[in-house]
C-alpha cells in the first residue's frame, strides 16, 4: 500500500506540473494585445491632449497680457518714458528785423535854394531834401548814384550834376518818420552837356529866371523857381 502511495503523489505531482508549462491559447494572446493596443492609444491621446491644453492656455495667457488695458495704462503714465523738456538749453536770440526800404509813394522830394535871387557874383546853393512820410524808419538811398540836381529855362537843358559828375555812388540812410535828409550843391552859373565836354557860353543874367528841379530815382521835386541878375 505504501508503494501505490508513491505512485499516486507521483501521478499528481507529473500531472500538476504538466499544467503549469502549458502555453496560452491564442485568444489569450489576442485578448492581450488588444488590451496592449488600447492602452497605448489611450497614452498617446493622453499626451497630444496635454499639448494642446498647454497650446491653448499659453495662447489666452499670451493674448490677455497684450490686450490688458491696465498694462497699457501704466505703460502709457509711466513718466520716466515720457521726453521732458530740458531746462538747461539756452533760449535763442532773437533774430532783429532787418529796416525795410522806404515805400516810394511815402517818399518825398523837394527842392530850393538859398535865395529867391542873385547877384552877377552870387552863385545859387541848390538844396535837395528828401522826407519819410511813413509811419516806421525806413531805409533811403540818396548817393550820387541816385540824385541829379537839374536846372533848366523853358526847353533850355542849362545844367545837370550828372553831366559831369566823378563818382556815382550810392549811400543808403535809415530816415525816421517825418524826418529828412538834404543835399547841397554850389552850382558856379555854368552850362554843361551830357558827357562832360567844355562848353563857353554863359546862362545869361540881367533878371532872368531858371527853374531848378531835384530829382532821387524816379521821384522828382516841385520846380524851385529863382532868379540870376
Amino acid at each position: 500500500m505504501g508503494g501505490q502511495g508513491n505512485s499516486t503523489s507521483r501521478g499528481r505531482t507529473t500531472a500538476s506540473g504538466s499544467s503549469m508549462v502549458r502555453k496560452p491559447s491564442p485568444a489569450v494572446y489576442r485578448r492581450r494585445r488588444l488590451f496592449l493596443g488600447a492602452a497605448l492609444l489611450l497614452v498617446i491621446a493622453l499626451v497630444v491632449g496635454g499639448f494642446s491644453l498647454a497650446g491653448a492656455f499659453s495662447g489666452s495667457s499670451e493674448q490677455a497680457s497684450s490686450t490688458d488695458p491696465a498694462a497699457g495704462a501704466t505703460a502709457s503714465a509711466d513718466p520716466s518714458s515720457q521726453a521732458s523738456p530740458s531746462s538747461s538749453a539756452p533760449a535763442p536770440t532773437p533774430t532783429p528785423s532787418p529796416t525795410p526800404t522806404c515805400n516810394q509813394n511815402l517818399v518825398t522830394v523837394s527842392a530850393s535854394t538859398d535865395k529867391a535871387a542873385y547877384g552877377p557874383e552870387e552863385n545859387p546853393m541848390l538844396t535837395l531834401k528828401v522826407t519819410n512820410g511813413g509811419t516806421i524808419p525806413c531805409e533811403v538811398n540818396i548817393g550820387t548814384s541816385q540824385m541829379e540836381f537839374l536846372v533848366t529855362s523853358g526847353a533850355d537843358r542849362i545844367f545837370s550834376s550828372k553831366d559831369c559828375q566823378a563818382k556815382s555812388e550810392d549811400l543808403v540812410k535809415i530816415i525816421a518818420p517825418g524826418a529828412s535828409e538834404t543835399a547841397n550843391f554850389p552850382w558856379s552859373r555854368n552850362r554843361s552837356i551830357d558827357g562832360c565836354q567844355a562848353v563857353e557860353a554863359k546862362p545869361g543874367g540881367g533878371g532872368a529866371y531858371y527853374i531848378f528841379t531835384a530829382k532821387l530815382g524816379s521821384k522828382a521835386s516841385p520846380k524851385a523857381v529863382f532868379q540870376l541878375n
